[in-house]
């Protein structure tokens, strides 16, 4: 600053002039070493590290690379020269010194935040982290890194030190903790809600506690809003999403495929050993055809192995209506284009009850949303609904009105 001031006095110019002409030129001069060190940084030095981490065979360096620590590291380079010069302005230099100091401990939080990271990404290529994960550690440790950057800035910028800090915070936690309840837990449970990526803006969760069912459409420090399929809205504590039990749908919305578990009831009294013509009229449907013929020899040279006498029924092995009913639902799963095939799909009879035997339906359709889904549904069960007495076999429900008018109005034409 004094080798600028007097080659500007040496023109000849007014003292006050060569001041503020003086203080200007210097911030120019440090702004361009700022510029050329923060230049020579990003686009010669970064390059040569990252020659060095392309070119080697160690993979630790390349998620330090992935998680730019080195790139956000060399942000601190012109703080240093700010710092270094601050005593050229004895005015400012106090005020210089803490604002390079709070950036240099604020960038240090920046690359303490990526590195930590980083270890637990090199940490999880090791097939241990499977069985003993240490993200929750890693999250510990991010959240003391931040409270002790936060107390080094505020003791830089008060001029303290960091002990006499802790030291009061002690006495204060109990009231913080009163007046601050919901919005520490509210804290804690945000920042375990984002690193372990438990709930997103747009995910449809069911939180049966608080009726809520619906898609997420704000998170916020204490509460989380959830509009139901309703369009009422939901709001929902933040550390009651980790406190308490919910159910995310996000996984089946991306796994493309949506379940489908129905059951359709199947009169008891209508199920029976198929006849001659029963058989040869299923031969003609065109999904049952190769079953029918399969099944028959096979049933047929079971019978002829053990001499069975087929004169009555009960003896041996025989098709029943049910069973090729099932057959019949399975070949029509396996055809149907909203089936995703690549999942597990099986069609099968639950224990018998007072309304029949359930006759279950499990797949898995290809269409994630809602509408699309239950039209894929609607027109599988429309289907079966439809071709069930086909079989000769009856859907159960309680008697209706309609049923107990016609029972009577037979029985009355019985008697007449």
């Amino acid at each position: 600053m004094e080798f600028i001031r007097n080659q500007l006095l040496a023109y000849d110019l007014d003292p006050i002039l060569v001041k503020y002409l003086s203080i200007i030129i210097m911030i120019i001069f440090i702004a361009l070493i700022c510029i050329i060190a923060n230049f020579i940084t990003k686009k010669i030095v970064m390059r040569v590290i990252a020659h060095i981490v392309n070119n080697n065979k160690l993979q630790w360096d390349n998620v330090l690379m992935d998680r730019k620590v080195f790139h956000k590291l060399s942000h601190i380079v012109p703080a240093l020269i700010i710092y270094f010069f601050a005593s050229t302005f004895p005015a400012f230099q106090n005020l210089i010194e803490k604002a390079a100091i709070t950036y240099i401990i604020i960038v240090g939080l920046m690359v303490m935040n990526s590195l930590l990271d980083a270890i637990n990404d090199i940490y999880q290529t090791y097939e241990v982290s499977k069985a003993r994960p240490i993200k929750g550690y890693i999250q510990v440790a991010k959240i003391i890194v931040i409270i002790l950057g936060f107390l080094l800035v505020v003791a830089n910028l008060i001029g303290e030190s960091p002990l006499m800090l802790l030291s009061g915070i002690g006495a204060l936690s109990a009231v913080l903790m009163l007046v601050f309840r919901d919005s520490i837990l509210g804290l804690v449970a945000g920042v375990q809600l984002t690193a372990n990526d438990m709930v997103r803006v747009g995910d449809w969760i069911e939180m049966p506690k608080y009726e809520a069912d619906g898609d997420v459409i704000d998170i916020s420090l204490n509460t989380v809003k959830v509009q139901n399929w309703d369009n009422t809205v939901t709001t929902i504590p933040s550390y009651a999403m980790i406190s308490d039990s919910f159910k995310n749908w996000r996984a089946m919305q991306t796994s493309g495929g949506r379940r489908m578990k129905r059951s359709l009831l199947i009169d008891k009294n209508s199920i029976s050993f198929c006849t001659e013509d029963m058989i040869e009229k299923f031969k003609d449907i065109h999904y049952l055809s190769d079953y029918i013929t399969s099944r028959e020899q096979e049933i047929e040279e079971y019978n002829s192995k053990y001499e069975i006498n087929r004169s009555n029924p009960v003896n041996g092995r025989a098709l029943t209506n049910i069973g090729v009913f099932r057959a019949y639902i399975s070949s029509y799963l396996k055809s149907h284009p909203g089936i995703n095939q690549d999942m597990i799909w099986m069609v099968r009879p639950l224990a018998p009850n007072e309304h029949g035997v359930p006759m279950e339906i499990y797949a898995f359709t290809h269409e994630v949303g809602w509408v699309e889904h239950e039209a894929v549904q609607a027109d599988i069960f429309d289907h079966l609904f439809a071709i069930a007495p086909e079989f000769g076999l009856r859907l159960f429900q309680n008697p209706s009105g309609h049923d107990l008018r016609k029972i009577a109005d037979d029985s009355g034409r019985d008697n007449s």
